[in-house]
């Protein structure tokens, strides 16, 4: 019998090495499609996730406050961005299938896990878009360190699935769509046509992943009658450490299912 869902995600995080991570995760994902095209779908099943997922020995991960800051009108500092946003798309890869894995005995509709996979999969496509970006410039993930805080929220909302919701696409995702228009602009004023169409590609695909956590963050309120905006604040006051910081992109926010009463409250907490 081919292997459930949840089994295939927990491989999926306790692999270490980056590349067959993504690898298995793309591959994982195009098994559920066919699946599910075929008619036979996979059973979404149960497996117990690690805590933490596997890392490879590199890159050294540190407190932020002590990663390099570089300058990114240089080459090395244009660099070290994107290996930054390749860790960040590697930690996407494992927190999409942790929450297949993880919240697998909460009975969901299967459009969730299409949901997930497609996300988990396109993750994966995007750390090998950057990868891509820095073997071109002689560099590689993992030649340098890199944050050590990206599992925190998955910990902390380990025990929480609308809490997961809430604090990963809701408001970090999301976070990414603020963020990612300059970077996009900072490689095409240097004239690096590789990075700016890996990011475009990030970013055009980022607005379905914040969707995906506000829709299926709804459907959870809405099954349980709690006030979506309400238990999305409460959430990310007990989850999310600090205030949310302006600018936001308002456009793709609202694109994704997030109107500016959800996120602009939270940005007030820091006043």
């Amino acid at each position: 019998m081919s292997p459930s869902l949840a089994r295939r995600a927990v491989e999926v995080l306790s692999t270490a090495d980056a590349a067959e991570k993504a690898r298995l995760s793309r591959a994982h994902a195009a098994d559920w499609f066919a699946a599910r095209a075929a008619g036979t779908p996979l059973p979404v099943g149960r497996a117990e996730p690690p805590l933490r997922p596997a890392r490879p020995d590199r890159p050294e991960l540190l407190d932020p406050r002590e990663v390099p800051k570089r300058r990114p009108g240089s080459v090395e500092g244009r660099t070290a961005l994107l290996h930054a946003v390749a860790h960040i798309e590697l930690n996407a890869v494992d927190l999409h299938w942790d929450v297949i894995a993880r919240f697998a005995h909460v009975p969901m509709p299967a459009g969730f896990y299409d949901d997930w996979v497609k996300a988990a999969d396109e993750e994966a496509k995007h750390f090998g878009l950057l990868s891509d970006c820095l073997a071109a410039r002689g560099s590689h993930y993992g030649a340098l360190p890199a944050h050590a805080g990206m599992w925190r929220a998955a910990e902390d909302t380990a025990g929480d699935f609308m809490g997961r919701l809430a604090v990963v696409p809701m408001v970090l995702e999301a976070r990414g769509l603020d963020v990612t228009p300059d970077m996009i602009a900072l490689f095409r004023k240097h004239g690096e046509t590789d990075a700016v169409a890996a990011l475009e590609t990030i970013y055009a695909e980022e607005v379905g992943h914040v969707a995906y956590g506000a829709k299926w963050f709804h459907f959870l309120c809405g099954r349980e009658d709690r006030d979506p905006k309400e238990t999305f604040h409460a959430l990310v006051r007990r989850y999310f450490k600090g205030a949310l910081k302006p600018p936001f992109n308002e456009e793709k926010r609202a694109e994704a299912g997030l109107p500016p009463d959800f996120y602009w409250p939270l940005a007030a907490d820091a006043g």
